[in-house]
């Protein structure tokens, strides 16, 4: 499983890099990610599920929010 530490950086770039990394992926691969700000905690979840990825909250506490992303398909 690859990890992304996206705590430092400010929305779009999570999901910029989240969307790079998973477009690399596998179907059946799993990518965690942590993101922090408030943009980022209310954007990411919501394309990833829209898009139909398997997003489970790993983590999440005032200071940053974990996900295990799997991709289910080609997309």
């Amino acid at each position: 499983m690859k990890f992304i530490d996206l705590t430092a950086h400010q929305c779009p770039y999570p999901l910029v890099q989240t969307k790079l990394a998973l477009k690399k992926m596998q179907p059946g691969e799993t990518l965690a990610i942590s993101i922090s700000d408030s943009g980022s905690r209310r954007d990411v979840p919501l394309f990833l599920k829209k898009f139909g990825y398997q997003v489970q909250i790993t983590e999440d506490n005032d200071n940053s929010m974990s996900l295990a992303i799997t991709k289910l398909n080609n997309i």
